[in-house]
């Protein structure tokens, strides 16, 4: 391929058959699946080649300036009835904020600001009726581009939709979202199975948080003896660990920094082995409300940090692929192992109860979840 100054402009020459090449404006890139378009022009004449590229170059420059006037708003809309050309997708985000908001943590409304944001990158901020399945698929292929697991593809679209959904819906916009019936990778076809942490493991990964004692491996040693969550645990407050009772034991309900994943995750969970050990290095040093202060306070719970650095200590510690949630998974194993039922095995775990029977009395008392719990202790000091 060889391109010479005598060559009709945006044309270059291959085999003496003149082509047209052209580099495809930075805010139109999304449109193409290429950044520049390479056309054959099937002549060898310059005269030929000279004419075809000036005609395709009107008509090219014609068609994008088209594309960016229909995505401009339109001149005077303020004064149009229908109001769904005032519309955009950043007005539909604060209407989502407004109605579905209340008593929503921080997560939501920075998750969903994070969603909208990365549309606006991918597309743009446009009157939502503007917003077409080109879009919504366009949106698809620009967040698996950037490495998103395919739950987290999931995640995205679905909160756009929900916002689209809402404004929709209450605007009385005659108007279909575009993101609703696009294709979505399934969440199963890149999620790993975590593993369980083996008995031993966990007793090599206790003995080490006693022997470093400070706040993070409190937290690890708190989740590993009780099947936590490991949001549930960084965003504890000082007055959910109940010590000074005959069975010591924590806590688990909502709070304003830090919600619960379903209403079965509140419950009472008996403190044995290194989980009472690590409850009463967190009373002696406390210095304010929060027993992980680092993770939470007022504005929220960061679990997401505190995942990335337990989950780099403990793979350290054992040289195997283990995450923290590993521990919940081995929580429900220690508790087949002896025997436990299956109900006081989601009550203790927080799991969705699986029968409507279940839902029937108290459930399992704190004095029996304790001799369980007692059972599958492994290490413990004081």
């Amino acid at each position: 391929m060889r391109k010479t100054t005598s060559n009709p402009k945006y044309t270059f020459t291959k085999r003496g058959i003149y082509y047209y090449s052209r580099l495809v404006p930075s805010d139109l890139r999304h449109h193409y699946r290429t950044a520049r378009l390479v056309q054959s022009l099937k002549t060898r004449s310059t005269r030929e080649a000279c004419k075809l590229s000036r005609l395709l170059t009107q008509r090219l420059e014609a068609y994008w300036q088209n594309i960016r006037i229909d995505k401009q708003e339109i001149p005077c809309e303020f004064l149009l009835k229908d109001s769904v050309h005032q519309v955009k997708l950043t007005d539909a985000m604060m209407l989502y904020f407004e109605l579905r908001g209340n008593n929503k943590s921080e997560l939501f409304f920075v998750s969903s600001r994070r969603h909208v944001d990365y549309l606006i990158e991918a597309t743009g901020d446009y009157p939502i009726k503007h917003y077409t399945t080109a879009d919504a698929t366009r949106y698809r292929k620009w967040l698996q581009g950037r490495g998103l697991a395919n739950a987290s593809v999931r995640k995205a679209i679905a909160c756009i939709r929900a916002i689209l959904n809402l404004a929709i819906g209450e605007l009385g916009l005659a108007l279909q979202n575009p993101f609703a019936n696009i294709y979505l990778p399934s969440a199963s076809e890149d999620r790993k199975k975590r593993r369980p942490i083996s008995v031993d493991d966990i007793r090599l990964i206790q003995t080490a948080c006693m022997e470093i004692n400070d706040d993070l491996r409190w937290l690890v040693a708190l989740i590993s003896d009780t099947g936590m969550r490991l949001a549930e645990a960084a965003g504890l407050m000082q007055s959910d660990v109940c010590l000074d009772e005959k069975i010591p034991h924590i806590v688990i309900k909502p709070h304003p920094h830090r919600s619960l994943k379903t209403k079965c995750s509140e419950r009472i969970i008996p403190l044995v082995g290194a989980a009472l050990w690590a409850a009463k290095q967190i009373k002696r040093n406390a210095t304010g409300a929060y027993c992980f202060p680092r993770y939470s306070n007022e504005m929220g719970c960061n679990a997401n940090s505190a995942s990335a650095a337990l989950n780099k200590w403990i793979k350290s510690r054992t040289k195997k692929d283990y995450v923290i949630h590993g521990f919940r998974h081995s929580f429900r194993d220690r508790l087949r192992a002896v025997d436990a039922q299956s109900e006081m095995i989601d009550q203790l775990g927080g799991w969705s109860l699986q029968t409507i029977g279940q839902q029937y009395g108290t459930g399992h008392n704190l004095e029996r979840m304790h001799q369980t719990m007692c059972k599958i202790s492994i290490n413990s000091a004081d």
